[in-house]
């Protein structure tokens, strides 16, 4: 469906599920392989799914919305809150989150510690929850760590020219040592806390809420903290554990691990689309996941 026909859609169903409420802009807030998003009056966000499968689009919608409203009830920080849905559309619309992505300031590495602590509050209070909670809403997501280690080899093979070679001895070496053991237990957790999917203040650097909850699965407490590790650097990770409580056995050394392994598909990622915003931060990474 074209962006001009969704924004007569836009319209259409602002006017239809929220009566009273006026729409004067709807603008184009961006498009991924899974959905295309608008904004309405620099307030709403109403977006749609691109699956084609028009009873998969449905179940899709219905599921992503029962997710938020779960987190929402659990996570200390913003997230976004469904205003309604219109599964048959592939519609679901929420409140726009104040803040702009992580991702987009510069800086990350040197300021992110505060950040990074109130991250690792919100792991703390997310990972607190019982597993039960989330049944039916998440899968498990949990694979030895040779697959990961394998995987992140052979994604880095497809990359290898764009990595500079004053790192290459280190990630021989990476790729050379057996991986860690694996985590004990699973939780509820994010799944992919990345500087794009995390909003601040950039005034203050406050974080002001975390966006994309797809991925959210029962995986390994140390995943999230990895991708803190990677995107913002040793400082924030440490300021990270600081603020989850203690005895996750090997916690910091599974967060390395993967943060290592993660840095490849962010970087393949990037070159695949050409998306210069994920290999650019990912070669930036290389001089703490792999110092010379």
């Amino acid at each position: 469906m074209s962006g001009g026909r969704h924004v007569a859609e836009v319209r259409e169903l602002v006017r239809a599920y929220l009566p009273g409420h006026g729409v004067a802009v709807v603008s184009a807030l961006g498009a991924g392989l899974d959905n295309e998003a608008f904004v309405v009056d620099g307030a709403l966000v109403v977006r749609f799914s691109r699956e084609s499968d028009p009873v998969r689009r449905a179940a899709l919608v219905e599921h992503e919305a029962r997710l938020l409203a779960a987190v929402a009830a659990v996570c200390p920080l913003p997230v976004p809150e469904p205003v309604f849905t219109v599964p048959e559309r592939g519609c679901l619309a929420y409140a726009k989150l104040a803040g702009v992505p992580l991702a987009e300031l510069a800086g990350r590495s040197a300021r992110g510690g505060p950040v990074a602590a109130v991250l690792g509050a919100m792991l703390a209070a997310l990972h607190a929850e019982p597993a039960e909670r989330w049944a039916g809403l998440v899968d498990v997501d949990d694979q030895p760590m040779e697959q990961w280690l394998s995987e992140a080899a052979e994604l880095f093979a497809s990359v290898a020219g764009h990595v500079p070679a004053r790192y290459r001895r280190a990630v021989a070496s990476f790729f050379d040592t057996p991986p860690p053991p694996r985590g004990r237990h699973l939780v509820f957790s994010h799944n992919d806390l990345g500087v794009e999917h995390v909003l601040v203040d950039p005034a203050v650097w406050m974080v002001t809420g975390v966006i994309d909850w797809s991925d959210a699965a029962l995986v390994d407490p140390a995943y999230d903290f990895g991708l803190i590790f990677r995107d913002l650097g040793p400082g924030a990770l440490r300021a990270a554990l600081d603020r989850y409580p203690g005895g996750v056995e090997g916690l910091g050394e599974r967060a390395v691990f993967y943060a290592r392994c993660s840095v490849f598909e962010d970087l393949a990622y990037g070159v695949d689309t050409g998306r210069d915003g994920y290999a650019r931060r990912a070669l930036e990474a290389m001089a703490w996941l792999f110092p010379a």
